[in-house]
């Protein structure tokens, strides 16, 4: 069984980001074993009714960023879930470019701890969110692989 590292790399560069990541438009700018950088353009389309930036699109923009930071960090055959997630929002943001940046903490047999920030072009820190995950093996992690070969 491949690495889902090497699996998301290749469906990456073939497809470009799919699914939330499209719908919101984010930017997978970096990953490597235990780090990611993900960015995304705030806007109106993503305002709550303050018209500031929804806090869930700040969730998962840093949700993305840990789960690639975490998954970055796995050996053959294991995937992951995120068993809690956590986030302090520090400032608002209206309009720009938002950037996550998240590394592995820890990781153990079972689970690991992802922190993020979430900073702004002018690099304040918007956000900081952190992450339980848990390691899935054997044919836990079947289906994970399942979906990211054939691109569903």
């Amino acid at each position: 069984m491949a690495k889902l590292y090497d699996l998301y790399r290749e469906r990456l560069t073939a497809d470009g980001p799919w699914g939330l990541a499209a719908t919101l438009g984010m930017t997978i700018e970096h990953f490597e074993p235990g780090l990611a950088r993900v960015s995304m353009t705030a806007g109106p389309a993503f305002h709550n009714p303050a018209g500031t930036l929804h806090g869930g699109v700040f969730c998962d923009l840093a949700d993305m960023a840990m789960g690639i930071a975490f998954f970055s960090s796995l050996a053959e055959g294991e995937a992951m879930t995120t068993l809690e997630l956590k986030i302090n929002y520090l400032r608002p943001v209206v309009n720009g470019t938002i950037t996550a940046e998240a590394r592995v903490v820890n990781r153990g047999r079972t689970t690991g701890l992802v922190e993020c920030d979430v900073r702004d072009a002018d690099n304040r820190l918007l956000a900081r969110a952190s992450s339980t995950c848990y390691v899935l093996l054997a044919e836990k992690a079947e289906p994970i692989f399942r979906m990211m070969a054939k691109g569903n």
